[in-house]
């Protein structure tokens, strides 16, 4: 079973150590640094030599967990199993249940997801996993009526090639990390080389690393796009180095008489924040590119930004037609036509090919899944219809895109697709049509490892029956209750932005919103179906709870930038529940003396009910309580605890007391 698809496409999107060089000798510490590739052999050693079958069903869900991050699931599966059969829980079945659905195993997959909703006790959580798995069992059925004729192209290697792009009158640019690429590192994560950009003839005689066009280094580069008169060209680079995380941007390089201008990344790259998958318009003013930004939709999400005097502008979040609470990445924009890969709209397996009109007023159809042959179970992505030669009067167009499936050549493969003249759309516009959007409004609880623990783990969400949800649409409001299945539906009028208040009795009450500002009309699709869910935190009085990413630099208690976000959700959370007061705990590790970590403690707790206070929240509504060393997470002997032990007892709390 070839892989799903190169880590390293996804590598030019994901937070991964690249601390390639440490030297490992065991499968859990490979684990640990992100080096699946290395851990795999390690693993398997100590999985034969393991007598306890409760150890062996961890190291089966190591050895599942690596070939899962390579994605290779065929080869994931057997391990997932062995797994939950050795009484790993409901994590090992959970990961058999998606690597069935990724290797195309339907009727399996739906059978561990049924069975996952029984475990967890919620049937809530993969009902649209199941109705997904039906759905591509149909579309397999259909594929031979389908306009597509699919065959891999000519250039393709042993290794990852991916992420087509056109360039020159004749040539395709791809991303791939075969031998010839820059640098003699490898990659651990993957067990292969670092990614460069490539060029060659539709042939596949004529391959080479791109050259001439300073794009190319020890790094990852990946997904190439050029304007019209291929004068400016974006591109994706991760930065990493053996201390510290990769993050990756665009990078732009422009034609300068014969010369080409150093590669720089554009200006609204921010640090910290993933970007990739550039596509620029032919005249070169617009670039469509994917992000993991804060305030998207979820996961990684598409956005638009317009070329101006001084630079690129700010960019934008495109709509809830293309963007979902999961991942849409490698956009590719075609005249009006938007083509891009998503898991988060329904589709066959990981990554799905959607496309997308743009319509009037900047508003976009519907997301149309391509369908098999061109998608399949694997992950498909990166689609780019070549219109410089026309085939024939009996095929429309040829385009390219890139797929995992496992007929391929190598890891990730590029396929060369055909597309039948007379399987043009037909549609027919009529003017007399009812058009409506609508809106599934989910409102859930978490479901905790350990019941009545919220720093335990969560292992999914239930429904919430009988809450109330208030609905404010301008000036007016309305309330729903939602039926036994924690649901109601709402019909939703056009360029209109709603807000949402979630409440239950013990719960805390919590806001959503949603607009149909950009959503098109589609006369093949005139009724549009929107589902959102609003998950609502159980209150546990006088329970401390832990908060995430909030962290000091030594000796200080100011609130550095990166606590802001955490902070900002919980006096968000404040506002919203007016009647609650809480306690901000702030708690240090063992080292210093007693005196010192409770005064620097304290100091740290009311800087945070301070900046809680320049939020809005009334300071009759906070209590500041520094604890010091006093109550560890971790009892650990202080002179042999861990830098990771010593991390766990610093930590920020609060707890409503009221």
């Amino acid at each position: 079973m070839k892989n799903i698809i190169s880590i390293i496409a996804f590598g030019l999107l994901l937070l991964s150590s690249c601390s390639y060089t440490q030297k490992i000798k065991d499968g859990t510490t490979a684990v640990e640094r992100k080096q699946f590739a290395v851990a795999i052999p390690f693993l398997k050693k100590e999985y034969e030599k393991e007598k306890s079958k409760v150890e062996k069903g961890k190291l089966a869900f190591l050895l599942g967990e690596c070939y899962r991050q390579m994605n290779r699931p065929t080869d994931a599966i057997p391990w997932y199993e062995i797994a939950y059969n050795f009484q790993y829980g409901l994590d090992a079945l959970k990961e058999f249940a998606f690597a069935h659905k990724q290797s195309g195993n339907y009727k399996e997959a739906m059978e561990a997801f049924k069975n996952l909703g029984i475990e967890l006790g919620s049937p809530y959580e993969y009902r649209k996993e199941i109705k997904a798995c039906e759905i591509a069992q149909t579309w397999e059925k259909e594929a031979s009526k389908s306009p597509f004729v699919v065959q891999s192209a000519p250039f393709n290697s042993s290794s990852a090639d991916y992420s087509p792009a056109l360039f020159g009158k004749d040539r395709v640019a791809f991303t791939s990390d075969r031998a010839s690429a820059t640098g003699d590192e490898k990659y651990n994560w993957t067990g292969m080389g670092f990614s460069d950009i490539f060029i060659a003839n539709a042939e596949g005689t004529d391959i080479s690393p791109i050259a001439d066009i300073p794009i190319n280094s020890d790094q990852h580069e990946g997904t190439f796009s050029s304007n019209g008169t291929q004068t400016a060209i974006y591109f994706t680079r991760c930065f990493s180095n053996s201390s510290q995380d990769a993050y990756c941007k665009i990078l732009a390089t422009y034609q300068e008489g014969e010369q080409w201008s150093l590669p720089r990344p554009l200006p609204f790259c921010k640090d910290g924040i993933n970007y990739g998958h550039p596509s620029v318009t032919a005249d070169g003013n617009t670039l469509y590119f994917s992000a993991n930004a804060p305030d998207g939709w979820g996961g990684y999400d598409i956005y638009v930004t317009e070329k101006n005097q001084e630079d690129w502008s700010e960019p934008i979040l495109l709509s809830r037609s293309i963007n979902s609470p999961q991942d849409e990445k490698f956009p590719v924009i075609e005249g009006d036509t938007l083509y891009f890969a998503s898991s988060g709209h329904t589709g066959m397996g990981g990554l799905d090919i959607f496309r997308s009109y743009k319509l009037q007023n900047n508003s976009w159809s519907p997301a149309y899944n391509l369908k098999a042959p061109v998608n399949s179970a694997s992950d498909d992505f990166g689609y780019v219809v070549d219109k410089r030669v026309r085939p024939g009067n009996d095929i429309a167009y040829i385009a390219y895109f890139s797929s995992s499936r496992p007929d391929g050549y190598g890891m990730d493969d590029i396929y060369k697709v055909s597309r039948k003249a007379y399987f043009e759309d037909t549609t027919v516009v009529t003017m007399d049509i009812d058009y409506e959007i609508k809106l599934q409004i989910f409102v859930l609880e978490k479901i905790y490892a350990i019941p009545n623990d919220p720093n335990s783990r969560v292992l999914g969400r239930k429904p919430i029956p009988n809450s109330t949800v208030t609905v404010f649409l301008r000036d007016s409001l309305s309330n729903f209750i939602t039926d036994n299945n924690g649901n109601f539906t709402l019909k939703l009028e056009e360029n209109a932005d709603y807000s949402f208040l979630a409440e239950a009795p013990q719960f805390l009450s919590k806001s959503a919103r949603f607009s149909t500002r950009g959503i098109g009309k589609d006369p093949s699709n005139p009724s549009l179906e929107f589902e959102m869910e609003i998950e609502l935190d159980k209150i546990f009085l006088n329970k401390e709870i832990e908060l995430e990413n909030i962290y000091y630099d030594f000796d200080e208690a100011y609130i550095r930038d990166d606590a802001q976000p955490t902070l900002n959700a919980l006096a968000q959370t404040l506002l919203e529940n007016p009647d609650i007061r809480i306690e901000l705990g702030s708690h240090t590790d063992c080292r210093g003396n007693n005196k010192y970590n409770q005064d620097l403690s304290q100091r740290r707790a009311q800087a945070a009910v301070d900046y809680l206070i320049s939020k809005g929240v009334g300071d009759d509504r906070l209590q500041a309580i520094g604890y010091g060393e006093s109550n560890p997470a971790n009892d650990c002997n202080c002179a042999s605890c861990t830098e990771e032990e010593h991390q766990e007892n610093r930590r920020t709390t609060f707890k409503i007391i009221e």
